[in-house]
């Protein structure tokens, strides 16, 4: 299990490296692939035991129409793509046969596509500002050092249960095992950056980045348990060898996008 979970690392981390660094539209393209599997996943659990194809169907087109939403935002689709996301399947949902089931199933698809797709287009946002590029890079990063440490330091020292109702094998040593793994990540990864690109922020700046990073990838990582613990399984699928599902892997950066995208335009920027 160890040695598949870090052979697919590996594979992971090469592919979303050389996405951000040939930047668009390759990272576009692979934040894309990457939200659509994740929101395939989060439908075939939200919406069981019955998993209608027509609603994962419309989940996926959703889902695909909202994390690709900054490379149209700016001619004002944006809010007519909304609008017709839910005006167009409100109406379709009136001819479908058992309306009150119908209508869990439409509320569930709805906040998958927002969840993920909606938050997921925040990276894309986040590789469009001046040193985009750059800053992505240490966000991504900083997240996986994160959660290295986290689960190295749960699976060596962790004793105290974080959340024992989402997820039992999460502990406060874990938790402050990532977080200080992300201050000194953030720390390095910036340095080296900075060694290449000179960048207009402090340490201090940097620091606070990666504090951010920690707390908002373990809070989407009790997101995603508590999603799972809900629907009574253990991983959202199988497509990753020793990590589970995509929305496994993605659960940690959702969060983490629009927090550093918006601590980017409002403190560094």
């Amino acid at each position: 299990m160890l040695k598949q979970r870090v052979s697919t690392s590996v594979v992971i981390f090469f592919l979303v490296f050389f996405a951000i660094w040939f930047g668009d539209p390759w990272l576009s393209i692979l934040v894309a692939i990457a939200a659509v599997a994740g929101a395939f996943e989060f439908y075939r659990t939200a919406l069981t035991p019955n998993k209608e194809i027509p609603f994962i169907c419309l989940g996926l087109i959703w889902t695909l129409a909202l994390v690709l939403r900054p490379h149209y935002q700016d001619t004002g689709a944006l809010p007519l793509v909304i609008t017709l996301i839910l005006v167009i399947s409100l109406v379709w949902l009136l001819y479908r046969p058992g309306r009150q089931e119908a209508f869990h199933n439409w509320a569930w698809t709805i906040a998958g596509a927002f969840y993920i797709g909606w938050m997921l287009g925040y990276w894309i946002d986040l590789n469009a500002l001046v040193y985009g590029k750059e800053i992505v890079f240490l966000a991504v990063l900083t997240t996986f050092i994160n959660d290295i440490g986290a689960f190295c330091t749960g699976k060596i020292r962790g004793k105290h249960a974080l959340a024992p109702y989402l997820s039992p094998g999460k502990t406060w040593e874990g938790a402050i095992g990532g977080l200080l793994s992300a201050l000194v990540g953030a720390v390095v990864v910036f340095a080296v950056i900075n060694s290449f690109t000179p960048l207009p922020f402090t340490y201090s700046q940097v620091l606070l980045l990666g504090c951010l990073v920690s707390i908002f990838a373990q809070t989407g990582d009790l997101v995603e348990s508590l999603l799972k613990r809900n629907t009574n399984i253990k991983d959202s699928g199988k497509l990753l060898p020793g990590h589970g599902g995509a929305l496994d892997r993605l659960d940690s950066i959702i969060f983490v996008g629009p927090a550093i995208y918006y601590y980017v335009i409002w403190m560094l920027l």
